[in-house]
């Protein structure tokens, strides 16, 4: 499976090994070429304005939202997951979003960059612990009835999935632990 990792702006090259360790052919996507070549995405964390504005100015936009409406499996991280959300709560709205799935969430809810922190948490499908890696993350405020809550962190929502998407507060990708890749792959290739 040829996965695409939005190369605009974020952790994307941890991404890359990330997903070279689950599985799966890993790729930077920068043009909407690239992007009708790959069979699955990631949206990396980053700057949520500054991905959606790129997104838009390199016109990745509108093909991505409608490749993810038709149903190619889609993960998006910290910022890759504000830019998923149907709703933002608060006042910090994120231009340029996809908007694809059914979840409100608050940006940096979590605190500013010196509040970053980890914590070790149960995930539906994983064995053992996983140690997450929040960084000026985004809470999730509200999931739709089709959005399974898949791990949670002092009662909220961090890590969720709807269909063939899936969305976390957190940066599984900083940790050297690809079992969160492992699991979207797994959700990407069923």
């Amino acid at each position: 499976m040829k996965v695409g990792v939005l190369g605009l702006q974020g952790d994307v090259r941890e991404h890359l090994i990330a997903l070279g360790s689950a599985g799966s052919t890993a790729t930077i996507v920068k043009r909407p070429d690239e992007l009708a070549s790959v069979d699955a995405f990631v949206l990396p964390g980053g700057e949520s304005t500054t991905i959606g504005k790129l997104l838009d100015r390199f016109e990745l936009l509108q093909p991505l939202r409608e490749r993810v409406r038709s149903g190619m499996p889609l993960y998006g991280t910290c910022a890759g997951m504000i830019l998923m959300a149907t709703d933002i709560a608060g006042r910090e709205d994120a231009p340029h979003r996809l908007g694809v799935m059914d979840m409100a969430v608050r940006r940096n809810a979590y605190g500013r960059q010196v509040d970053s922190f980890e914590a070790d948490l149960t995930v539906a499908g994983l064995d053992e612990p996983f140690r997450a890696v929040f960084i000026r993350a985004p809470a999730v405020e509200r999931v739709g009835d089709d959005v399974e809550v898949l791990a949670s962190c002092d009662d909220q929502p961090v890590l969720v999935r709807q269909g063939h998407m899936m969305a976390s507060s957190f940066h599984p990708e900083m940790t050297g632990d690809a079992r969160i890749h492992e699991l979207f792959v797994a959700m990407a290739g069923s």
